[in-house]
């Protein structure tokens, strides 16, 4: 169990697309179980989350990841299940994003002597961080805090790398809303506009007057956050013939400078100035968040070092993740694979770099417990 390969092509070999679980979390619990820990199921609507922990006592280590996948597209080159092996990359969905990395925590676990696991372990599992996020890590961690099991820190496994495996540690994340806007007005003929009410050009004014607007210029840590419109529709096939309804929508990935409800406020104030009685319909997909370098973020980093001779920076860039979640309850770090290929077809990792992400876990582990 200290190789991660195995592991790793039995848990691609399950079709675990959101919110399946295609017998992965299963994988899961029989490796952890065969090295002595307690799991824990949890379901909550369709999704399969477990929990599982190993020894008593502080300091509390925790990982988590998710088995979940998103669909694997076609024209692979593979199978996407198969987990095959081909001039030293394994193929297969959730090779990087992040089968890969769970296989690997449970190798890097697995090569420790046993009498270096002091303390407490615990593995936080969930088939729920590439759909919607609700019944996931959100529900385990509340289920943590009601059992007053709650870790003293915490690795994400996410693919955080760019170039080489131990190039950046995520200590935070930009936050994330959207905003579904809809105009509504009066159909007519173009040549008669004082007949009808065009919604188009309110929506427009809605959407330049947010677009405008520079939310601010980052800070030490945090690049700008970015407004950005990602879709436009009117749905009038006709060109003589001003719509009824406009709709749009946007997104603002945004940085410590901002909190989600007051975006929120902002976002439904401008609408309604300009386009009085338009709905808005908004959803705030997490807080951004920031890890203050501490005692953990050290170990990792020096483990990191350590193990692959790259001092790793440390990064709040990409998109959102489960961290989002686990920061209101304790600190929290992502260290994983480089992300290149992940969510693409033939995504792939180097089974190299996954035997190395399997001992620089356990060069954390040992940084933990020493």
């Amino acid at each position: 169990m200290t190789d991660p390969l195995p592991l790793a092509q039995a848990l691609i070999a399950c079709p675990s697309v959101t919110p399946q679980d295609g017998g992965a979390q299963a994988v899961v619990a029989d490796a952890l179980t065969r090295l002595g820990f307690t799991v824990e199921t949890l379901r909550y609507g369709r999704v399969a989350n477990l929990i599982a922990r190993f020894g008593q006592g502080s300091p509390h280590f925790a990982f988590a990841g998710h088995t979940d996948v998103v669909p694997p597209g076609d024209g692979w080159r593979h199978d996407p299940f198969a987990g095959v092996v081909e001039d030293g990359l394994l193929y297969g969905r959730g090779a990087v994003d992040m089968k890969g990395a769970i296989a690997a925590f449970i190798a890097g676990f697995a090569g420790r002597p046993a009498d270096a696991r002091t303390g407490t372990v615990s593995v936080l599992i969930t088939g729920d961080e590439e759909g919607e996020a609700i019944d996931g890590t959100a529900r385990l961690l509340e289920h943590l805090r009601q059992t007053d099991a709650l870790p003293d820190f915490c690795l994400v496994g996410e693919p955080t790398c760019r170039e080489a495996l131990g190039d950046t540690v995520k200590i935070g994340r930009r936050g994330s809303i959207s905003a579904r806007i809809t105009v509504s007005g009066v159909q007519g003929h173009v040549a008669y506009p004082h007949l009808a009410d065009n919604p188009v050009h309110r929506l427009l004014t809605v959407l330049e007057t947010l677009r405008a607007r520079v939310l601010d210029s980052g800070n030490d840590w945090f690049e700008p956050s970015s407004l950005q419109v990602t879709t436009v529709d009117v749905g009038n096939p006709t060109g003589n013939v001003i719509p009824p309804q406009a709709n749009a929508a946007l997104n603002i990935r945004f940085n410590t400078e901002h909190d989600g409800a007051a975006l929120a406020r902002w976002i439904t104030a401008t609408v309604q100035a300009i386009a009085p009685g338009a709905q808005c319909d908004i959803r705030l997909s997490g807080e951004a968040f920031l890890t203050q370098p501490n005692d953990f973020t050290t170990k990792l980093a020096a483990a990191i070092s350590t193990t692959t001779g790259i001092s790793p920076r440390l990064d709040t860039g990409g998109g959102t993740s489960d961290a989002r979640f686990i920061t209101n309850y304790c600190p929290v770090a992502e260290f994983g694979l480089v992300g290149r290929s992940m969510h693409r077809i033939d995504e792939a990792v180097p089974v190299a770099a996954l035997r190395g992400l399997a001992r620089v876990y356990g060069a954390v582990l040992d940084a933990v417990f020493a």
